[in-house]
Order: structure tokens, then sequence, then C-alpha cells
């Protein structure tokens, strides 16, 4: 029987995957510090939904390390899937220890944890460890040593740690670059979000390069289904993308907004922001044929179902 521990359950992904969990008649239980690198009441709300779900949500840091080998022990654990992270590539340029601290002290601190145990680790890597590769659609066969920000060096570092502990002891893991994840109860600091809010309260929206830019944005059910599968999936160490793998332009992205909102966006347009990426583009056959993934959302039906959940919790 599965139970599974997940870190960052407040969080956007740690939410949804928690629910589909439960849906399935998983046990499930999971901790996240609940920092305040945005509004701490939507983490707050999505713990209260779980808690009413009967899912136990435990303020916890990752690098508390005793209390965490503590929970794993006394709640039978075998599988653990770590999604606690600090997000966000212009935040790193503001405020980079945050990142050291979360992204490689606490992923470090789970390595340690699971290095003795019989406990499958899936981990949340990015999109961002492609960094400034040229050749797309990306492959996980791509070198990925040329990240362009810190948050996306801090994943590939995940990506190298989580190997080197496979290699010393054999934990099995698998590493999940997410592709641009949006939906309901998503991160405010997400471009779908806040240009959503921006739109609705008549702001001016921000957009980088000119809006020359492409994302391969993939629905948050989507993903889910590709974390779940790849709880079953058996190997000693495979690293897998999750995107939608059909890039959109900004300028297009925006259009969708707009019409879905009956809106026209003030635009400001921006030069290139430091650090960004200017296409992200998922390959995906290795995870169709492994992991039968296979995102079906299509931008213009996850953008409606986004706002309709906005309008309805957060206006």
């Amino acid at each position: 029987m599965k139970r599974i521990f997940i870190t960052g359950i407040a969080g956007f992904i740690g939410f949804h995957l928690a629910k589909y969990l439960k849906s399935k008649n998983i046990e499930v239980i999971g901790i996240d510090n609940f920092n305040d690198y945005y509004d701490v009441n939507l983490k707050k709300l999505r713990k209260n939904i779980l808690e009413k779900e009967n899912i136990k949500v435990i303020k916890l840091d990752i690098n508390e390390k005793n209390e965490l080998e503590k929970l794993l022990k006394e709640n039978k654990i075998t599988h653990f899937v770590n999604l606690a992270a600090q997000a966000g590539v212009r935040y790193s340029i503001e405020n980079p220890y945050a990142y050291l601290r979360s992204n490689i002290d606490g992923f470090v601190s789970v390595l340690e944890v699971l290095k003795d145990k019989d406990i499958k680790l899936i981990f949340a890597s990015s999109s961002s460890v492609y960094g400034d590769n040229k050749k797309t659609p990306f492959s996980t066969l791509d070198r990925t040593d040329t990240p362009t920000n810190l948050y996306g060096a801090t994943k590939k570092a995940n990506e190298s740690l989580a190997y080197a502990y496979n290699s010393m002891y054999n934990t099995p893991m698998i590493g999940l670059r997410f592709f641009t994840v949006y939906g309901p109860y998503g991160r405010p600091d997400m471009a779908y979000y806040s240009f959503t809010k921006d739109i609705l309260e008549k702001k001016p929206i921000k957009i980088f390069n000119n809006g020359n830019m492409q994302r391969d944005f993939t629905y948050i059910d989507d993903i889910i289904s590709g974390i779940y599968s790849s709880l079953d999936y058996e190997t000693s160490f495979e690293i897998f993308n999750l995107g939608n793998n059909k890039p959109i332009n900004l300028l297009t992205f925006i259009s969708i907004i707009e019409k879905r909102l009956n809106i026209k966006a003030i635009k400001e347009f921006m030069p290139f922001q430091k650090g960004e990426m200017l296409t992200t583009f998922a390959d995906i056959e290795n995870s169709k044929n492994k992991l039968n993934f296979n995102p079906k959302t299509s931008i213009e039906k996850g953008i409606d179902t986004f706002i309709s959940w906005y309008e309805q919790e957060m206006v």
C-alpha cells in the first residue's frame, strides 16, 4: 500500500497532488513551511481545503532533518515527493540566499533523510535547467550546464546531488522537469495570474523583451497525471520532462486572457529581463513512452478554467 509524503503540500502543485491522491484513496501526509514569498493566506486556504478532506498538513521546513525523519518513520512512508523549493526567477536576483537555503541545503536534508530507507523519491526540477540551450524542443538528453539564472542553477544542482546520492545509496529517484505550470489556486507571482489580476483592475501589465518570448504552458491537471504515473514507474534514476509540448508566444497568450475577460490589457513593453529564457519547449516523447504522459488541456481551456476560479474565489 502506498503512503505518500509531500513537501510543499500547501503550495500550488503540492495542493493539487494531495487532492488527487486522496481521490484515489491513497494515504497522503505533507509538510510546508508557509513562507511569505507570496500571500500566505493563499497557502492557508489550500491547507484548509486539504484538512477538510482529512489530509494532514504539518508546518515544518525540510531543513528540520530530525523532525522530518521522525514523521517518515511514524507514518510508514513508501514514496516521498519533494516539491518544497524557493520558486521564481526574478526573486532569485533580489534574494539569492533564500534559494540556497531551500533548494540546496533543504534538498540535501531530504537526501540525507532518505539515504538509508526503502522510500522512493520523486523530486521537482524545472525547465529552467535548460538555460540558454538553442536546440528545441528541449530533450532530457541535452546538456544542461548553462542555466541563465540562480533558480535554474539550484534545480540543476538538485539533479546532480540526487544522482550522486542514488549512486552511493541506491535510493530510487525520479526527477521531473516542470514547464510553466498554471491553473486554479496557482502562484500569484506567475504571469498568467498577475496578468489576469491587473487586467481586471485596469492596471498596466509589464511585457518583457517586447513580448518576444515563448512558454510551454502546462495545465496543472496534466502535471499531476505525470507525477502520479511516476509513482509506479520502476527505475533506479531517471529524469523526465513534463510539459505541454506546445509553446505559445507571450503576446498570443495575453490575447487569450484578454478574450476570456473581454477586456483589453494596458500593455507596458519592457526590455529583456536578465535571467529569463527566450523559449521553453518540452520534448515529451520519453515521458509519453514510459509514463504514459499525454497532456490534454489546451491553453484556451486551461485559461478559461483558471479565470473562472479566479473570478469566483479571488475577486
